[in-house]
């Protein structure tokens, strides 16, 4: 897969010097404090974050916060019809930010359904992008068993989209193994690609960074040139964190927490995305993996929240 197929996420910009990670995880002794920070706010400025289907009066908000055009995700939870976002996707677009839905195929309870919601999506509210997940239910609702089910459906290469976001796991998966989810997601990259859409990586939230590292490192070998967003947990607090983490299936990742250097006690007295952000850029920034382009934002303790979170880090630069 070229990068040619993959282009089209927005760029850092430059922060006077490479922003790169070693697979290995190391942060060089050269890597100054300072040159961290702004790898650090670059991550941000350049990121995403998500919101709920139900605040669409959270738009105006969050874009008197963020930077023109930052992507905002808007979830697609368990019952809830798909078109439910469609509000919320069009109050974003008209506050000058990027409305990027989630489409969670196991949710989905018709092919008309999916291709109805797109065809009102880009023309309501000129969505252009969209993440495709699986949708964590037992049964499927409707016809699609996984997100690669209906990225085959021709319609949604003819729908308008340009981009869909995929998932990614650096710590593997609760219930699928790592050798099914490489095979899904070239899968889904191959799919992708006949339709002529570009192609991103979201990942799930992890307070691991020498794992985010080496795992965007296998992303570089196994899709060269397929942009990464490394997911965050947002500022949140330590119950509703540690019930996220078990559900999402890291929280295997907390035992690494001492491993990094960063105390657990500290991490459910102030639940900060700071330390796990800063561990990141280290890595990113005196390494040798180029394909992180930013940062996701997970808005566990509510998108406002995470909002004002990002723009004091965009706004330390």
């Amino acid at each position: 897969m070229s990068a040619q197929a993959h282009a089209g996420t927005r760029e850092p910009r430059s922060t006077g010097g490479s922003m790169r990670g070693s697979s290995q995880g190391s942060a060089s002794p050269g890597a100054a404090p300072a040159d961290v920070a702004r790898a650090a706010a670059e991550l941000v400025a350049c990121g995403s974050l998500e919101m709920g289907a139900d605040t669409p009066e959270d738009a105006r908000r969050i874009a008197r916060l963020l930077p023109a055009g930052t992507p905002v995700y808007v979830n697609h939870l368990p019952k809830r019809d798909v078109g439910a976002s469609l509000e919320t996707l069009v109050a974003l677009k008209r506050a000058g930010l990027e409305p990027v839905p989630h489409l969670a195929a196991r949710r989905i309870a018709s092919r008309a359904e999916a291709q109805d919601f797109l065809e009102k999506a880009v023309r309501r509210a000129g969505i252009t992008k969209a993440l495709l997940i699986a949708g964590d239910i037992a049964e499927p609702a409707g016809p699609y068993a996984d997100s690669a089910a209906l990225l085959g459906e021709d319609f949604v290469g003819q729908s308008g989209l340009t981009q869909v976001g995929l998932a990614g796991y650096p710590e593997g998966h609760p219930r699928i193994p790592t050798a099914a989810l490489n095979e899904a997601l070239a899968r889904k990259l191959e799919l992708a690609a006949r339709r002529g859409l570009k192609t991103h990586l979201v990942t799930q939230f992890s307070f691991a960074p020498n794992r985010v590292v080496e795992y965007c490192a296998e992303v570089a070998r196994r899709a060269p040139g397929l942009p990464v967003y490394v997911g965050l947990a947002g500022p949140t607090n330590p119950v509703a964190l540690a019930r996220y983490a078990q559900r999402c299936g890291v929280s295997a990742s907390l035992r690494a927490l001492q491993t990094e250097g960063i105390k657990a006690v500290r991490l459910f007295t102030r639940v900060d995305p700071a330390e796990q952000l800063t561990a990141l850029a280290a890595r990113l920034r005196s390494g040798s993996v180029r394909n992180v382009v930013g940062v996701h934002l997970y808005s566990f303790g509510g998108v406002m929240r995470t909002a004002e979170w990002m723009n004091r880090r965009i706004t330390a630069r």
